[in-house]
């Protein structure tokens, strides 16, 4: 920018000579001979006449001293004279003889006389005093003398606050050459230390100073501390996407009161994983509302997905989850003493069933035997087609009734405390590259033929899982397969995300013999509940992968930014919760194209500018932000309604619709 600058510089002084300066420094160039005045050729002659006097100098200087003693007249005469010839010589006063003295007499009086003339017709009164032109020209010469001096003061004030504003530019630059340096020798050496050392807590403060300044040091580097024109560089990953027009809508009519009477009463087995659990209770709350139903506090899983014997009242705030829905649902924790001897009437409700087949088929029977029990709670109620009622209040028990149990929100919030450091951004990444999820899909890309081997063997051994033979390599082009953990550090190095930026892994382990060792070279600030906690928080976790899954749902809900690598329940759990607590940025990986920019960059196609061109490009839209779900030809298929709650619980604002 400098040279730039300088280059500017001399073309406009350039320019301005050629447009008119240029004949102005000629006119008055010492090297131009032409007439100036008509005074300048007089001035010749007399430089001419001195010339001749010049040699008599040395002879006449004691008669010249001699004349300086004669009359007042005769002084001011030869002043004039001295002013009429060369600055340089003085005029010799004659004394010598008439005949050496009587040319340049005459020729000093015509002079005078001229001169005379002149002064006199310049001579300016001020107050009795006169002011001839020496005086006017002394006078101007001061006031030349004080405007220099004036920009000479300026100029230095100018270049001392200059000085001393770089000076500290530089310091600042050097400081954060330092931070940097500094950062990065801290988090080497925080990977070779325990972590359980960070958060011991009682007697260790020095400890917990330098984990402070390891915090501090790390968001420098990661540009959430930084100069302006580094966070301006990375704000633009970390924003959200425009969600102004849209507002979350879920509150129910105040003029509608709870019905008393019930149909019976409705027990219920929430199977699967946390979250596919969680979708079951929302389901069900909504059912027993379209059923007239008493709903008794849902049972859970313990076998199906992990050997966890956690309850209902292990995982979730079971009396806020009460008495929040009292308005809504009658539910009760657990059957009246008269119903409680009843064989209850088991039933497996069918899937993506509507508001019509409950009502038609299952209310008779519940009608009939008092107690009924749904065997299964997933997916047995439909995405769209519901009444706007139904669908809002399945978002008021997702968003809002179940909270998880005190434990759970606890360290949570510890956690995210941890991650943020002083208010930092961080990225939650839920990568879905665990052993069971990859036999399940058949995916195996970069793993050796003996992983390969044993995923086939675990997925035949699974007598659930229908699909045994699958082409792996065919499926990753489809996008079918979740991202390995070096396509995930490609898709976050080319959004932009920095190196140091601090990732929380939601998610079990990764399988493969050094799979995770490409995402943690290049981001080494990777976190899970394990590493940020101490072994005595950890302890009430132990063996209850619900729970653990629980705290993991509450950090990645906090993050500034979430990424999944493979559809799942956590996944469409999250998201959809984000969306509706303001769309939050969640980016949403365009997998089948994505996979065919990572071939192309591995063959060396293209280039690594233009492969992060080409996935910025991909995934633009792929943020989070608000679109409208729309329903699918096989609701299997379909936007999944706890993915993306709109329309049902977010809506388009408003001013006059006071429904919301």
């Amino acid at each position: 920018m400098g040279h730039h600058h300088n280059s500017h510089h001399h073309h406009t002084a350039a320019a301005a000579a050629d447009d008119g300066g240029g004949l102005s420094q000629r006119v008055n160039s010492p090297r131009f001979s032409g007439p100036m005045t008509r005074r300048a050729h007089s001035f010749k002659r007399n430089n001419n006449q001195n010339n001749n006097q010049n040699n008599n100098s040395n002879n006449s200087s004691q008669n010249t001293n001699n004349g300086n003693s004669t009359s007042g007249s005769s002084h001011h005469h030869e002043i004039i004279d001295l002013q009429l010839n060369s600055p340089r010589s003085e005029t010799p006063v004659s004394g010598d003889g008439p005949d050496s003295s009587r040319p340049a007499h005459f020729s000093s009086v015509a002079q005078r006389v001229h001169l005379r003339r002149k002064i006199s017709s310049l001579s300016v009164d001020l107050g009795g005093f006169g002011l001839e032109l020496k005086g006017k020209k002394k006078l101007g010469q001061w006031m030349f003398l004080m405007f220099c001096g004036l920009c000479l003061f300026l100029g230095a004030v100018k270049i001392c606050a200059t000085g001393w504003f770089g000076s500290a530019i530089d310091r600042i630059g050097s400081n954060q050459d330092m931070y940097d340096s500094t950062a990065s020798h801290l988090r080497n050496q925080h990977d070779q230390v325990p972590h359980d050392f960070a958060f011991t807590g009682k007697g260790h403060d020095n400890g917990m100073r330098e984990i402070e300044v390891e915090q501090t040091l790390t968001m420098v580097a990661s540009g959430v501390v930084n100069t302006r024109d580094n966070v301006a560089d990375h704000s633009e990953i970390w924003s959200h996407p425009n969600s102004d027009n849209f507002t979350q809508c879920i509150g129910r009519p105040k003029h509608k009161k709870l019905d008393l009477k019930t149909n019976g009463y409705l027990l219920t087995n929430a199977n699967g994983g946390l979250n596919q659990m969680r979708f079951g209770i929302c389901d069900m709350v909504a059912v027993a509302k379209i059923m007239k139903a008493t709903l008794v506090l849902p049972s859970l899983d313990h076998t199906s997905y992990w050997a966890d014997d956690s309850g209902f009242k292990d995982l979730f705030d079971w009396q806020y989850f009460i008495e929040s829905l009292q308005g809504d649902v009658h539910i009760i924790d657990s059957l009246p003493p008269e119903y409680a001897g009843i064989e209850p009437f088991s039933k497996t409700p069918i899937s993506w069933s509507k508001v019509s087949y409950y009502r038609t088929e299952v209310v008779p029977l519940l009608q009939q035997h008092k107690v009924m029990y749904f065997t299964h709670t997933d997916s047995r109620l439909a995405n769209n087609g519901l009444p706007t009622s139904i669908q809002r209040l399945r978002c008021q028990v997702n968003y809002r009734a179940l909270k998880y149990s005190a434990p759970i929100e606890d360290l949570g919030k510890t956690l995210v405390s941890r991650m943020r450091q002083n208010g930092g951004p961080y990225l939650a990444l839920h990568l879905r590259y665990e052993k069971d999820m990859l036999a399940f899909t058949g995916c195996s890309h970069n793993l050796t033929t003996e992983e390969d081997n044993e995923l086939r063997q675990m997925r035949n051994e699974v007598s659930h899982w229908k699909e045994k033979e699958i082409d792996g390599a065919e499926r990753r082009k489809l996008g079918g397969c979740p991202l390995t953990p070096r396509e995930t550090a490609l898709l976050l190095k080319a959004l932009g995300f920095p190196s140091s930026t601090r990732i929380y892994l939601v998610a079990g382990e990764a399988y493969g013999n050094g799979s995770m060792q490409y995402l943690t070279d290049t981001f080494p600030n990777i976190f899970s509940h394990s590493s940020l906690s101490t072994e005595v928080e950890l302890n009430p976790f132990r063996h209850h992968q619900n729970m653990l899954a629980g705290l993991d749902y509450v950090v990645a809900l906090e993050s500034n930014v979430f990424v999944y690598t493979y559809d799942g329940n956590m996944a469409k759990a999250v998201q959809g919760h984000r969306r509706f607590e303001g769309f939050k940025k969640t980016i949403n990986p365009d997998r089948m194209n994505f996979v065919k920019v990572v071939d192309e960059f591995d063959e060396g196609k293209i280039s690594w500018k233009k492969f992060s061109s080409k996935v910025k490009k991909l995934h633009k839209d792929r943020n989070g932000g608000p679109y409208t779900r729309e329903p699918g030809e096989f609701p299997k298929l379909e936007e999944s309604f706890y993915a993306n709650p709109l329309p049902g619980c977010i809506c388009e604002r408003n001013p006059e619709d006071r429904s919301y």
